[in-house]
């Protein structure tokens, strides 16, 4: 292998359901159907229950529920600076000096890229968050990034302003410090805001879009690694107009068109990529992955119709033993593709993930079921590109099973949750741990895909021989798997 051109691009709370690839009945995404033709489609791929843990552990090749291997910071750091009430360089210096300071040699997955002389992109919701800075960036390995720092004001898509390797970048005409983040929940007096299209001018994605063009022509004759992770879907629901990819479709609310029409803006920047390379002759020579982040969320919620955490009885669903499904919950998408739970559960829809690999004469089409993780692709990458995985990984190659070869099982996968740590094995077994209770359930999803029926009563041995390795995979400790114990909090001044 010839040094091939790596593309990453990574959804936010793209549940599978979501894609017509796996099975969305109410709109077409073409350009990820065309990904999913031409490539290899993976069925069992896992990330983690938000954003944050999915995308350290993306980059650092560890799963989420270690001890001292990562920690994440809160969000909304940035707004003061927006308000004129902080200026850069200290909201800066309090991120650098807060959380795990990392290990002088810790390799992080862009580093592994730069070592092999690649040059190395991220644009878009930068890091894993909630808030960054350059020096950290910098310091996991990108020579260039464009974005949000700061994971809260994501959650608007008319940004101020935005930053570019560290400088400050002013978009004229929108004018929000919240980057015109708004209410959620559907109502007239929220869709008036919402519609309300006074001080935003210019579309977060519009401008990713322009400046991966920007990239991949700039570097179309030297390997690079260029990765895109997208604030699309994740909510509050917000576009400039409805897509013309599902205006016309009558079953669907104004508010379903508007959230569909997220999906279908992503499915554009796939298309424009696809057309770029194609354009300028390296799309041979390139490999194109695109995943999300974390299993389904909710967005299109409406009184009466779809609601999320709960039923429509309106009883609140505790994840232990009772849990998001698409009838309970009235979901028209069925974003979830039919699995139990939504984003922030380990249940198999906050966790199972849209997983496709394209590289034309390379990797054969078609779909596999081999099990994978988001901590795979630190050593997957290595492997396309000729280097050692960093000792002490967790993740396992797949490049075996892309290029249609003979790969052992992977062993369990790992990630955490709220409630608790669980894990899931090659044949299908799957516990999870309630921390407060320090029970378990066992499930076999192969033989229950929407984990009705817990076998831990039935199957102690079995309970006892993955709890053994679940706590070790905890460090000894069920406790590392949540989540919230990696958060480092940081105080502003004007904080209670």
């Amino acid at each position: 292998m010839s040094n091939p051109n790596i593309i990453y691009i990574y959804g936010d709370d793209l549940g599978r359901g979501m894609l017509s690839c796996y099975g969305q009945k109410h709109f077409q995404t073409p350009n990820i159907d065309r990904l999913a033709r031409e490539g290899l489609q993976f069925t069992r791929a896992y990330g983690c229950i938000f954003c944050a843990p999915a995308r350290a552990s993306l980059m650092t090749g560890y799963h989420d529920a270690h001890a001292g291997r990562w920690t994440f910071t809160r969000g909304g750091l940035y707004r003061p600076m927006a308000e004129g009430a902080m200026t850069f360089e200290h909201i800066a210096e309090l991120i650098n000096n807060t959380g795990l300071q990392e290990r002088p040699d810790e390799v992080f997955l862009a580093q592994i890229a730069q070592r092999a002389g690649y040059v190395t992109g991220q644009i878009g919701k930068l890091e894993w968050g909630f808030a960054t800075t350059p020096e950290r960036i910098h310091r996991h390995g990108w020579d260039y990034h464009y974005g949000y720092y700061d994971h809260q004001l994501c959650h608007g898509f008319y940004p101020p302003f935005l930053f570019e390797n560290g400088d400050i970048v002013e978009i004229p005409g929108n004018t929000h410090p919240d980057c015109g983040n708004h209410p959620g929940s559907e109502s007239p007096e929220n869709a008036a805001i919402r519609h309300d299209m006074t001080g935003k001018v210019t579309y977060s994605q519009d401008l990713f879009n322009d400046k991966i063009v920007d990239f991949l022509r700039k570097h179309r004759h030297q390997p690079f690694f260029l990765f895109h992770p997208s604030q699309l879907p994740h909510g509050p629901i917000s576009v400039p107009e409805i897509h013309p990819g599902v205006k016309d479709a009558p079953e669907l609310t104004g508010f379903e068109k508007e959230y569909a029409s997220m999906i279908l803006r992503l499915d554009d920047t796939v298309g424009i990529i696809l057309d770029e390379l194609d354009a300028l002759g390296i799309a041979d020579n390139t490999i194109v992955f695109f995943s999300s982040d974390n299993g389904h969320e909710i967005y299109a919620a409406q009184q009466g119709r779809t609601v999320k955490r709960q039923n429509l009885d309106g009883i609140r669903y505790d994840d232990i033993t009772t849990r998001h499904t698409t009838e309970q919950s009235g979901d028209i998408f069925n974003g979830n593709d039919g699995m139990a739970g939504l984003k922030w559960t380990s249940w198999e829809g906050g966790t199972r993930l849209p997983y496709i690999a394209r590289w034309p004469g390379h990797i054969s089409p078609g779909t596999t079921d081999h099990m994978i993780a988001n901590y795979d692709f630190m050593p997957t990458l290595s492997d396309l590109i000729g280097q050692e995985t960093p000792g002490g990984k967790d993740g396992e190659s797949f490049l075996p099973t892309l290029l249609g070869k003979e790969q052992r099982p992977h062993a369990p996968v790992v990630f955490s949750s709220r409630l608790g740590p669980a894990l899931t094995t090659a044949d299908g077994w799957k516990l999870r741990h309630i921390n407060k209770t320090n029970g378990f359930q066992l499930y076999n999803i192969l033989d229950d895909y929407r984990e009705e029926n817990d076998l831990a009563v039935e199957y102690p041995d079995k309970v006892d021989q993955l709890a053994r390795q679940l706590l070790r995979a905890c460090d000894g400790n069920f406790a590392h798997g949540n989540p919230d114990m990696h958060l480092a909090y940081i105080y502003l001044k004007e904080d209670p």
